[in-house]
């Protein structure tokens, strides 16, 4: 072996333990469900931009947020509503809460739904349609939902007491601790309305928007304005706050980030 292959060889030996000893940036990020796709790109953007992996964990966010008060540690929390971060920085476990994003409800429908020639919130009071929500509380989507149908008796468009009726019927079928989970890279409202378990998911647009790639013969109903309810997604720093997570939090909240999310179907907070 020359002199030059041994010193190559040595050189290869020390940047290995050079890498070995300091492994590339990684910040773990918490998120709803519904943020998948969006911040996923975003994750793979930011990775470009400031040389830091992104470890994406998704779920429910009022479970995420029962699982961080349980001790578990993300440097960073983005979830579907304001609430649920609010509640960490109440009890001194998050920082510097910040709105980044909105979305709106829309109504997934299999292909056989018809409107009859009713407004859409008379035919989901309707005894045959088989209303399908995420769990309240669990996930911010049912919770929306579950203000909708609020807004539907307060509206005069429903009729007294059809808050009651629909919050009754609803199948609670996502976002809940027990919740069966779709198939890998599956969406999960795709699988539930084609197979025939909800006629009608009140769900996020965007989510409506991901199942119909997926399953083109499906319906999206707009919800009307009246009665749509408009959902504020937060993002929180969780105590500690590492420069990393900084960065990220204003990878999100800038250009390059709300482009994104809009390129997903979400508008500006």
């Amino acid at each position: 072996m020359t002199k030059c292959s041994i010193f190559a060889l040595a050189m290869m030996a020390v940047l290995n333990c050079a890498a070995a000893d300091n492994p590339p940036a990684k910040l773990t990020v918490y998120a709803a469900g519904s943020l998948r796709a969006s911040l996923d790109a975003v994750a793979q953007a930011f990775e470009h931009a400031e040389g830091v992996k992104v470890d994406m964990r998704y779920g429910a966010s009022g479970l995420l947020k029962d699982r961080i008060l349980a001790g578990e540690t993300p440097a960073v929390f983005a979830s579907a509503n304001m609430t649920h971060p609010q509640a960490l920085a109440t009890v001194g476990k998050a920082s510097s809460v910040a709105p980044f994003a909105r979305n709106a409800l829309c109504v997934l429908a299999n292909s056989s739904f018809t409107l009859g020639g009713k407004a859409l919130a008379q035919r989901l009071l309707d005894s045959d349609v088989r209303v399908g929500t995420s769990t309240p509380k669990a996930d911010p989507s049912g919770d929306y939902a579950f203000a909708m149908f609020e807004k539907i008796e307060s509206e005069g468009v429903g009729g007294p007491g059809s808050a009651g009726v629909l919050k009754a019927k609803a199948l609670q079928l996502t976002g809940g601790p027990n919740s069966p989970q779709p198939p890998a890279g599956r969406s999960v409202y795709a699988e539930l309305v084609a197979t025939g378990q909800a006629d009608a998911f009140v769900t996020y647009c965007t989510n409506a928007s991901l199942a119909r790639r997926e399953q083109p013969t499906l319906q999206i109903l707009p919800v009307p304005e009246n009665i749509n309810v408009s959902a504020l997604y937060g993002v929180a720093l969780l105590d500690p706050a590492d420069p990393h997570a900084k960065a990220y939090t204003r990878f999100l909240l800038g250009p390059i980030g709300q482009q994104i999310l809009a390129d997903y179907g979400f508008s500006a907070p």
